[in-house]
């Protein structure tokens, strides 16, 4: 739902940056790949240590490459689905990054195998709900669902979450269990979109075989057709192979 609304904005205020870009000669595939190396980094590096505000400051520099590397590749007019495909498959790795670096913690430092189930659990689900969908579109269904919790949602949820929870670091007391609460809220939202997607892939599969069960009746009835004028095609022929068999036996009796 984030992501339909906040991606025209942050696009608008994006583009005199990817302009920039695009003069200094950047291709949009190295934003893309710089985007996602600086997440994984800020992700692995400063979360398995607990070190959640200054995780998330590095994270939230390199998290908008995603809108920036699209921004310029249609500028230049090179949308394609080599970029779209990069784009989507790094976006996943940026994801079990992120999620994998506070299961990283909560194995470790933070000791809390609970909350290390939980944020595994946002890292599997968060990949199978983007699976989901891109699975159903390409089958030939359009997945006409906007989830409760898509991927915007869980990247703003968490990032909020885990920088406020660092301040503890800083003598603010209590803001740490924000981010616990913010994976069980990012846990159970995935569930509940995983839900909606794979109830409207399977609407949306019923509707279509529906429909060509429904053209079925009118191939029926024009395969009966054709059948219908072969079969009265076929005395006519029979009638002049006759014909021409009585003419050739006529022709060899008057040799």
């Amino acid at each position: 739902m984030l992501n339909k609304y906040a991606r025209a904005f942050f696009t608008r205020v994006l583009t005199p940056f990817a302009t920039f870009l695009i003069r200094r000669g950047v291709s949009p595939d190295t934003v893309t790949l710089l985007g996602t190396a600086g997440v994984v980094a800020g992700a692995l590096v400063f979360y398995p240590m607990g070190e959640f505000f200054w995780g998330t400051v590095v994270i939230t520099l390199f998290v908008f490459s995603d809108l920036v590397d699209g921004n310029m590749a249609r500028q230049l007019g090179r949308s394609s689905r080599w970029g779209a495909f990069l784009d989507s498959t790094l976006d996943r790795v940026a994801d079990g990054a992120i999620f994998g670096g506070f299961a990283l913690w909560y194995a470790g430092g933070g000791d809390d195998i609970a909350l290390c189930a939980v944020s595994i659990f946002c890292l599997a689900s968060g990949q199978v709900v983007s699976y989901t969908k891109a699975r159903g579109e390409s089958i030939g269904l359009p997945v006409a669902v906007n989830g409760l919790v898509e991927r915007a949602e869980r990247l703003v949820i968490s990032l909020v979450a885990a920088g406020l929870a660092g301040l503890h670091k800083f003598g603010v007391p209590g803001i740490q269990y924000l981010l616990p609460i913010a994976l069980w809220i990012v846990a159970v939202g995935s569930l509940v979109t995983l839900i909606q997607r794979v109830v409207t892939v399977r609407r949306e599969s019923a509707e279509a075989e529906a429909e060509a069960d429904a053209a079925e009746p009118g191939a029926v009835e024009s395969a009966a057709a054709e059948s219908a004028a072969a079969e009265s095609a076929t005395p006519e022929s029979a009638a002049v192979e006759e014909k021409q068999k009585s003419q050739e036996q006529g022709s060899e009796a008057a040799k």
